[in-house]
């Protein structure tokens, strides 16, 4: 019985087992792995650098642009023997300042003019220089050679003021008046080139063959400048033209001064007049104003055929272009300003200087201490003519060439002897050919 129960309690387990199988159910099946893509090798990346530490930069500061320091104050005063707007002498000085103002900024130009005895009587040059000092002037310039005395004077009494005389030879060391003055400086144009032009152009035009010169009054210097118009017109007379230098005529009149002064001087309206009605159909100037040249306009409207060239300032012709053969003229700008410049940095030297004109271009305003400007009345032909003697003279010629007598007939010059410089500044007489008064009267 109890082997029955046994195999029955076997029996259970079997089939409980089996259905426990059943009902766990068949597992299903996991589906196949897709195959792995190949990829194509890739080339290794290159190592990239370690990064930077941020750079912190500091603030630049902006570079300070410093203002061009501007030039020291510098006061130039003048004093002026005429108007300083004369036209001629006085203003060519006065333009010169301003030259002198516009290339240096910083540098004023203060002045007095008309100082002549008539003009400022009981005044002297170095009184009015005096003053200019009291106003400030760093640098005094007398620009007249009546004011010889008085530039000595007021050097001698202000040895830390600069001076500088217009024309003059005190500065010379190898002149007739040598002072040795070591704050005295003089300056002067080599304007006997100037006349050497302005009398050719005169000889080339003159249809009478005469010519006149109103002179200022006699010295070395108003010599020397006649003179040398004379060298010039028989020079284009002979030379050029072909005539006999026996009949240029070359007149010279002087009138007591550098411009009129009523009582005083010869009235150089009348002696142009003068001049104009005995034949002398070309008149040049040697005085500061252009009263040959207005009283040749005058005739010239009444239908008389008369020129006249006036002197010393660029613009003289002006006033009556039609009679204006050109103009010799001082251009003192350059050589001021190279004073000044030199008193600023500390080089300046005194000496005595008689400056050519630049050659190159004789009307240079920047180089040129003497020019010449060509006149409308001027023909064509004869301003080409003027033009080669222009060449010749920047080629060498020197019109100082003997033989050459004084008016008196004394030997100047013998045969191809050419003058010194102390020759043609201290000519004692007009030169043979001329005619009119070589020293003053007593």
């Amino acid at each position: 019985m109890r082997t029955k129960s046994m195999w029955w309690m076997i029996a259970l387990l079997v089939i409980a087992s089996l259905v426990l199988t059943a009902c766990a159910g068949t597992p299903t099946p996991e589906p196949p792995a897709e195959p792995l893509a190949v990829e194509e090798p890739v080339a290794p990346a290159e190592p990239q650098p370690e990064p930077e530490e941020p750079v912190v930069e500091e603030p630049v500061e902006e570079p300070v642009v410093e203002e061009p320091a501007a030039e020291e104050p510098f006061t130039i005063g003048m004093l002026m023997v005429g108007p300083y707007n004369d036209r001629g002498w006085s203003q060519a000085h006065y333009d010169a300042g301003l030259y002198v103002e516009e290339k240096m900024p910083g540098v004023e130009l203060i002045y007095v003019d008309k100082v002549n005895t008539a003009d400022r009587p009981g005044t002297t040059p170095d009184q009015l220089a005096e003053d200019l000092v009291d106003k400030g002037a760093d640098l005094i310039i007398f620009n007249s050679d009546d004011m010889k005395d008085g530039a000595l004077d007021f050097a001698r009494a202000n040895p830390d003021i600069p001076v500088i005389h217009a024309s003059g030879d005190a500065a010379w060391e190898d002149g007739n008046d040598y002072k040795g003055q070591p704050n005295l400086a003089n300056i002067m144009g080599r304007m006997d080139y100037g006349k050497n032009i302005a009398g050719c152009a005169a000889a080339l035009t003159t249809q009478t063959g005469k010519i006149g010169y109103l002179g200022p009054l006699i010295n070395d210097e108003t010599r020397n400048l006649a003179s040398a118009a004379y060298l010039g017109a028989q020079y284009c007379w002979s030379e050029v033209l072909g005539n006999n230098p026996d009949d240029l005529e070359f007149k010279v009149i002087w009138i007591g001064f550098w411009f009129n002064i009523p009582g005083f001087t010869s009235d150089p309206t009348q002696v142009a007049t003068e001049f104009f009605t005995t034949d002398y159909d070309v008149v040049i100037s040697g005085i500061d104003t252009t009263e040959a040249l207005t009283e040749a306009s005058r005739l010239a409207a009444t239908g008389r055929n008369v020129w006249a060239v006036p002197y010393d300032y660029v613009g003289a012709c002006e006033p009556a272009e039609e009679v204006c053969l050109g103009v010799p003229y001082f251009n003192w700008g350059p050589a001021y300003l190279e004073h000044v410049r030199a008193i600023q940095a500390g080089t300046w030297q005194v000496g005595w200087e008689w400056n050519a004109p630049d050659w190159d271009d004789i009307n240079n305003h920047d180089t040129s201490a003497v020019g010449f400007i060509f006149g409308d009345a001027l023909s064509e032909e004869a301003a080409a003519q003027v033009n080669d003697f222009i060449d010749a003279l920047a080629g060498g010629l020197d019109l100082w060439t003997g033989p050459l007598n004084l008016q008196d007939g004394t030997p100047y010059l013998a045969d191809g002897e050419v003058a010194t410089l102390q020759q043609i500044w201290y000519l004692p007489q007009l030169l043979e050919g001329m005619e009119g008064q070589s020293v003053p009267t007593e």
